[in-house]
């Protein structure tokens, strides 16, 4: 179907906006009496492609999936207005276009969901108010029901807790949602699992790639387009494979189930030279712009857990992903904005090397995630927790630098899961509220749960020296730089005390190396 022109529309007294990762059926505002009465608004905008500079097969993943749901929608009775890209009164901004809508089909009523984002939940307000002030409009704004714990829930838990730890909202969540739990307690007795999910990676391992797909009509068309429109973007869409149908995601989800969940738990933290996926899911971006309902992912790993076909620490370690981290990263979000963006506990003002774009590095890690992330616009979270999040960290990289760029380029970045876990959990910029301590490591972690460090031009065994790997002395150096901000921490007593040991010769090549290797790549 041709969606560069917009269809003529019927008896249309209500305007309901879709905005691109809200692809749900049961979307709130889509819960209506009269359904024949009411316009579903999508548009794809200039303002929402580059207000970073988007991952082009993240692009191509959005404008496809839209573009796939409105025919979606169609298909089951709604009348649509797609805007296209490209169209030539295309606004270039969501707010516009509501509008532009609003005036062209003389709309009474205006209901939405709630956008994800503080950015657009901003400029969606301020719409709402000016079409009810100068318009007469009714507007309806929906609090988004896709997550499990609402945003005022979030502030009742938080309430005056100095530490907003995730583990004991994570236990709070597994009661409400009565996932595997017996009675008022976990099965098997303990909450958490995560001890049994760090086996470094096995010699003999097989892989069952994620389900990929091949794009239909209308995902070429828009490959097309983000070719045209968007050349100098970071990464690539050649074989794209990803699902850009509710169906299609769904074949994906059953798939993973099927032949990886079983050892998700125990390798979840590895990585492997050229195995960018292993056993992951490789399903965010699915749940995240509402292919798939989080509810509906967990319960259907429960039951592989309950059928007895998974062991309970992959089936509890995927579950406190997404109802644990997920949703408490997106209630830290909606608490502390919009001032938590600024955070820079740090007081780190590095800019981000050049080598996140092009992965031209002799750190066969960092050359590996990054070229990786080029390539699929997708690392797992120890990939970017452990690597190129560890580094940045280590290096003094400023944070918003470094939150700009993992919202760039992963297919599943919205800013309110992707700036808590990286200002907070990644680079620890906000002084604690997230996690108990920094995730700084050297290179033995790295060398622990991967073999990059045996195609590496650095050595991981030597700790100084030009061909040392950098992590080792990087690391001391942060923490050395840093121990007015973190010597308190209960954490790092005992780390600091193992610095307070080393000679003064060691600690002075500490430094040096350091200096020199921050020098040169300045």
């Amino acid at each position: 179907m041709r969606h560069q022109t917009i269809s003529p529309l019927n008896n249309i007294s209500t305007l309901l906006p879709v905005f691109g990762d809200q692809l749900s059926l049961n979307l709130p505002s889509l819960q209506v009496d009269r359904p024949e009465q009411c316009c579903v608004l999508m548009a794809e905008v200039m303002g929402e492609a580059n207000y970073v500079s988007h991952h082009r097969r993240k692009l191509v993943f959005v404008f496809a999936s839209m573009r796939h749901f409105a025919e979606e929608l169609r298909s089951r009775g709604w009348q649509v207005r797609y805007v296209e890209l490209t169209h030539p009164e295309n606004s270039g901004s969501l707010d516009n276009e509501i509008e532009r809508a609003v005036n062209e089909l003389n709309i009474k009523q205006v209901a939405i969901t709630r956008p994800g984002e503080w950015r657009l939940d901003s400029a969606i307000s301020k719409t709402a108010q000016d079409l009810e002030r100068n318009n007469s409009v009714i507007v309806k704004i929906h609090e988004d029901s896709r997550f499990l714990c609402t945003n005022a829930e979030f502030v009742r838990w938080a309430g005056t807790r100095k530490q907003l730890r995730m583990e004991y909202f994570y236990r709070d969540m597994r009661r409400k949602t009565g996932l595997l739990m017996d009675d008022n307690k976990p099965i098997g007795g303990k909450w958490n699992y995560d001890a049994e999910n760090r086996k470094p990676p096995g010699k003999d391992l097989t892989f069952h790639s994620p389900k990929r797909f091949r794009p239909t009509a209308i995902t070429r068309a828009v490959i097309d387009m983000v070719e045209t429109l968007f050349p100098d973007n970071f990464g690539s869409t050649e074989n794209f494979w990803f699902a850009t149908s509710r169906k299609q995601a769904t074949a994906a989800l059953v798939r993973w189930i099927e032949h990886s969940l079983p050892l998700f738990g125990d390798y979840q933290d590895a990585m492997l030279q050229d195995e960018p996926f292993m056993f992951h899911s490789v399903i965010a971006q699915y749940i995240n712009i509402g292919w798939l309902d989080p509810m509906d992912v967990c319960q259907r790993v429960e039951a592989e857990y309950n059928k007895g076909s998974v062991p309970l620490n992959a089936a509890e370690g995927f579950i406190r992903q997404i109802i644990g981290w997920r949703e408490y990263v997106r209630g830290i979000y909606w608490l502390k904005m919009p001032d938590y963006i600024q955070n820079n506990f740090f007081n780190a003002t590095r800019a981000l090397p050049e080598f996140y774009w092009t992965a031209e590095t002799n750190m066969n890690c960092l050359r590996q995630c990054i070229k990786q992330t080029h390539d699929e616009a997708y690392a797992h979270h120890i990939q970017r927790l452990m690597v190129t999040g560890n580094f940045a960290m280590l290096i003094g990289v400023l944070p918003k630098e470094v939150h700009e760029w993992y919202l760039a380029v992963y297919a599943d970045a919205y800013e309110w899961v992707e700036l808590p876990n990286t200002l907070g959990m990644s680079q620890f910029a906000d002084g604690g509220l997230l996690g108990s301590k920094p995730y700084a490591a050297g290179g033995n972690y790295i060398n622990k749960m991967s073999n990059y460090c045996k195609h590496c031009h650095y050595k991981v065994s030597k700790k100084e020296g030009d061909d040392a790997c950098p992590f080792n002395y990087l690391y001391w150096h942060f923490l050395a730089s840093n121990r007015g901000k973190l010597a308190d921490n209960h954490r790092l007593i005992q780390i600091y005390r193992t610095y307070d040991r080393m000679s003064d010769e060691k600690r002075q090549t500490i430094n040096k190396d350091s200096e020199k290797f921050l020098s040169n790549l300045s």
